[in-house]
């Protein structure tokens, strides 16, 4: 008989984790959701706060797909500024722009003609 308490403790906790998960989730979507008014917003909130599990699965069911878009192009978003960020950080250039700052050094005699040729080296590795 315990192993059963147990096992129904285990599931309770487990359902009422992924309801907790599946809220969160609903109420960043809610904020996230520009076409939405605040108005809507509101409402969709006080539902979910009076009756939860109806209206989290009639959020899920009215605006699911809608929310799945949101939440690829917010992926998306945060991937692109993220590799924007580190291409800024990074100073990435390509070889030919390297090689011309070098030149420009050496022309401004900053370097000389043996840095240049290892900056030249180094580029084109």
């Amino acid at each position: 008989m315990q192993f059963f308490e147990v096992f129904w403790s285990i599931t309770i906790a487990f359902l009422f984790l992924a309801y907790l998960i599946l809220l969160f989730q609903i109420v960043g979507d809610i904020f996230r959701d520009s076409s939405l008014s605040g108005i809507f917003k509101a409402i969709w909130i006080f539902f979910l706060l009076v009756t939860p599990y109806i209206s989290a699965l009639i959020y899920i069911i009215v605006r699911g797909n809608g929310m799945t878009q949101r939440q690829v192009k917010a992926a998306t978003s945060a991937q692109q500024q993220g590799e924007e960020y580190l291409r800024r950080v990074a100073g990435t250039q390509s070889p030919a722009d390297q090689i011309s700052a070098a030149k420009s050094l050496l022309d401004a005699g900053t370097i000389t003609d043996a840095e240049y040729a290892q900056l030249k080296a180094k580029a084109l590795a």
